[in-house]
């Protein structure tokens, strides 16, 4: 039995969708699912206040009753509390998986940069309103259950990471930013312009020769906003653009975003975690 309790580091998350999480869940073999309280509270635009947000993380990371802490959703807020949950976290938060993606991606480099539990980019509770929402949630359950065809089929014997790229590009520089030498980093955005792409990546360019990257893949980019000209390049031609001004190779695609085809990547090597070869996933 894999026991998973949802917190919300960020945006305030609804009540009817809970429901229809914890419907799903109800049928699915082997998964309990618990709602913290904190996920409904409201605080302006965030789940509480930054207080009542990092007791509930804090309180979910240190529970022994659970398995895995799955972040509802993504927004912004999480870089807010990130320092102060992970000071506070104790030995029973390194053995848990934490998943989520967007905004979580500041407690997933702070967790993964002080070697607490298992960080994994992954879907998040409120995709459960997107369209084929519940294939998204049945992801994450398969992959706790150890089904390797949830995973990111690139994933190879190298160690990854997965981010949204405003995320990557803000984490850099801070106390948060993992050590990501030898890896292949996978991003991907939403609802930017493409000149907003290549100011993102020529910030994150700067960084990226001293990071000691193994190569860069691009997930999705996706709900581009129209501009009063174009831009005249794409988002991979931009990615292929810095990378090579880095000196980063560019491996292509990643089947990672905003979206319910968004991939599991969890952080670091395969052999860490023992898996297994990926496949077709659902």
């Amino acid at each position: 039995m894999t026991k998973i309790v949802v917190c919300a580091p960020s945006g305030p998350f609804e009540r009817s969708s809970a429901a229809k999480v914890e419907h799903f869940a109800r049928d699915q073999p082997g998964i309990t699912l618990v709602f913290h309280e904190q996920c409904f509270a409201r605080a302006g635009h965030f789940a509480g206040t930054d207080a009542q947000r990092v007791a509930a993380l804090v309180a979910c990371a240190n529970d022994p009753d659970y398995d895995a802490v799955w972040f509802a959703r993504g927004g912004y807020g999480a870089c807010r509390i990130a320092e102060q949950a992970l000071a506070r976290m104790d030995e029973t938060a390194r053995g848990k998986a934490y998943l989520g993606c967007s905004d979580a991606g500041y407690l997933l480099a702070g967790l993964y940069r002080n070697g607490i539990g298992r960080p994994v980019h992954a879907p998040m509770p409120v995709d459960v309103e997107r369209a084929d929402g519940n294939a998204a949630i049945s992801r994450v359950f398969a992959f706790l259950a150890g089904d390797c065809t949830t995973l990111e089929p690139t994933l190879d014997g190298r160690p990854a990471a997965a981010f949204n790229l405003t995320t990557l590009a803000m984490l850099v520089g801070t106390p948060l930013m993992p050590d990501l030498a030898g890896h292949v980093v996978m991003v991907e955005e939403v609802s930017e312009h493409l000149y907003a792409i290549d100011r993102l990546f020529f910030h994150l360019a700067a960084a990226m020769p001293a990071m000691k990257l193994a190569g860069l893949r691009l997930g999705r980019v996706s709900e581009v906003p129209h501009n009063d000209r174009p831009f005249g390049a794409d988002a991979e031609d931009i990615a292929r653009y810095w990378c090579g001004r880095a000196g980063v190779p560019f491996l292509g695609r990643a089947n990672i975003g905003h979206d319910c085809a968004n991939r599991i990547v969890p952080f670091g090597a395969r052999d860490v975690w023992g898996l297994a070869p990926t496949g077709d996933a659902p």
